[in-house]
């Protein structure tokens, strides 16, 4: 299971207790802000795509927040392409629902969205749809092994 992996990977920081399991599922971000008993906006959603070369990327943002297309497009020079639904887990190591930026395959490339920095801490995924750890905005540069915070998204900065 995912989960067990991410688990396994937090120890290495110290954290593994810190992931939550819900009896509930998390895998959408209302979902996931229920259970976490949190506001949507600050889940910290993993979204998969692949670059112009195949490359597999993930975007981690906001959860109030959506791709704007033309931003994605001036910051890789493509058109953003979600990761087909029955590729992600392969190229990305966790099934949609769980997808999240630790313990992932390697050479996937993890950047971090500006729509997260105005939260002290967020909730992403664990690697299941029903599991998420509450992280400050340090520990999640820290534990995602970012290569970037970059400026991809629209809809969150009228708050």
């Amino acid at each position: 299971m995912s989960v067990e992996k991410v688990k396994r990977y937090f120890e290495s920081f110290g954290m593994q207790d810190r992931v939550l399991e819900f009896p509930v599922s998390s895998a959408t971000v209302e979902e996931a802000a229920i259970a976490a008993n949190t506001e949507p906006r600050r889940i910290a959603k993993t979204m998969s795509f692949v670059l112009h070369d195949d490359a597999p990327i993930l975007i981690v943002t906001a959860g109030d927040s959506k791709i704007d297309n033309g931003k994605f497009k001036a910051r890789f020079s493509t058109k953003a392409k979600m990761i087909p639904f029955d590729q992600v887990e392969s190229l990305i190591g966790h099934a949609v629902g769980g997808v999240c930026p630790f313990a992932i395959n390697e050479g996937v490339r993890v950047f971090l969205d500006v729509s997260l920095k105005r939260f002290e801490t967020v909730f992403p995924a664990c690697g299941s749809s029903n599991s998420a750890i509450e992280l400050t905005i340090e520990e999640l540069q820290k534990t995602s092994h970012y290569e970037d915070w970059i400026d991809v998204c629209k809809g969150w900065q009228a708050e």
